[in-house]
Formats: C-alpha cells, structure tokens, sequence
C-alpha cells in the first residue's frame, strides 16, 4: 500500500495521524535518513501488477523497533520523488516475530512512470534512502480489545497492512470471530494467496470477492461491501469491530452501513 502527498498535504495529513489521547504531537516529516539495501524484489501476484520488496535492516535495530503497531508506514526518498513516499509495512511488528525480525516488507503496486514502480525494478543490494523510524500510529486495536466479531475489509494493495496485523497475532482469540473480505479485479491481482491457508490455521474466516472474475469463479462476485451487504448477519453493534484499508469508496460505503446498523465509529479502525 503506498500513501503519496505534496509537502503541504503530507504535513495535513500527518496531524490527522494524531490524537491528543494517542500522541502529544504528530509524527514529523523525516528530517533524518538512512541508506538500506534491498533484500529481495519479485512479482507478488501473477500478473505482476504488485510486487514484494523486502528491505535489508538487520544493521538497524533501532529502525526495527520503531515499528510497534500494524498498519504502520516507512517513509521513502527516491531520486524519481520530489516529495517522500510512504510504504505501509506487511510483515508483522518484531515484537511478535520473538525479536527474530531483521527486515521490513513491502508490498507494492507497479505503476509505470512512478516512483513506487522503480523500487520494483532494483535488484538485491541496491541501496534506498528510508526515514529513520516508521510513522503513524497503524490500527489501534485495543479499541476493539472487547470485540467478539471483527470484521476486516482489505481491497488491492490494502491487503500490504491487513497482512502484517493477521501475522502479528491478531485474531487468534478463539472468543473472536474474525472474518476478511478481499476485494480484487480477478485472481492473477490477488496478493498473498499462498498464505491464506496460514491464515485461516490463525481463526480468520477469508472471503475472497472478485469484480471481474472469469466463467469458472463461483465464489463471491462484485465489491467488497456488495458482498458484505448480502452476508450480513445480525450481530450486536456494541460487540461488533471493523478494520479498513483499501479504495475510499468502499471504506466510506463501509463506514455508513456500519454506522447505520449501530457500530459506534470509534469502532471502525483505519490505518491513517
């Protein structure tokens, strides 16, 4: 998942980044950088249209543990970027992974012609510049802490974050009842399919939905929040928690038919 802004929208939206109860001041755009070798780079989806890159950070310890919530982002500077990019993180905190973590990975969208397309054209051993900790304050769980359905909605790369907060522990409570739905075009766009057996091992129930899927597709078909519509089931709006990282149409469209069913909004997580 990849956040680009100019300066002035990024310092705007940095601030929306904070709360006075979460942070008693907002994350500062980068001021200091540091040089990192890139691990590994390959297709992440069949048709090559993300890519997993994977950053080389066994050298900076202190970089790793900055990195203490899900849904996080690293900050970028490449030579093709007038501004910083912002990269969410997808492999899971180091404090989950027993302190074994030595790199940060990534999941990004070619693009040709942007800048995120020339990470996935590097080769192992090329250098990036990387701000000097993560930013943002990822998806506060312990707001949903008391939960007993969760509800997670991830479409195209917003599956990078949703990736690192599965592999980081959550769900795991067998109280909690935990379904993913993951919105592509088709299967060849589909990211991570090699990890969803891994997954559902975890408790989470996913629920692919593809828009454009071939004849020989028989599952769900259409948009995230079509799906959902026609799955919904009754639940307790007040046991109830959502998570959502993807386009904003459906995290808007999701937000109103929550809301609308009596989740309070201060339920329905975002990662900025």
């Amino acid at each position: 998942m990849l956040l680009r802004w100019a300066p002035r929208l990024l310092h705007h939206h940095l601030r929306l980044l904070s709360t006075a109860a979460a942070l008693a001041a907002p994350p500062p755009t980068p001021t200091e950088w540091t040089a990192a070798p890139i691990a590994s780079v390959g297709a992440a989806t069949a048709d090559a249209s993300l890519f997993h890159v994977s950053l080389d950070l066994s050298s900076r310890a202190d970089l790793l543990a900055s990195h203490v919530a899900a849904g996080q982002f690293l900050p970028f500077r490449l030579p093709a970027a007038p501004y910083p990019i912002f990269l969410a993180i997808s492999s899971p905190t180091p404090a989950s992974a027993a302190g074994l973590a030595r790199s940060f990975d990534f999941l990004v969208k070619r693009l040709p012609g942007t800048p995120s397309a020339c990470l996935c054209d590097l080769r192992p051993g090329d250098l990036v510049h990387v701000g000097g900790s993560v930013v943002g304050r990822g998806f506060e769980v312990g707001r949903i802490a008391d939960a007993r359905d969760v509800i997670v909605f991830a479409t195209g790369s917003g599956i990078s974050p949703i990736r690192s907060l599965i592999e980081s522990g959550f769900g795991r409570n067998e109280n909690i009842d935990v379904r993913l739905f993951y919105g592509v075009r088709n299967l060849q766009r589909m990211a991570y399919q090699e990890r969803f057996s891994n997954w559902e091992s975890r408790g989470i129930k996913i629920i692919p939905v593809l828009s454009r899927p071939d004849d020989q597709w028989t599952g769900e078909r259409g948009y995230v929040q079509n799906a959902f519509s026609r799955m919904k089931k009754v639940v307790n709006p007040s046991s109830m928690g959502a998570i959502l990282c993807g386009h904003k149409q459906m995290s808007e469209e999701i937000t109103r038919a929550l809301v609308a069913d009596g989740v309070p909004k201060d339920r329905i997580l975002t990662n900025f």
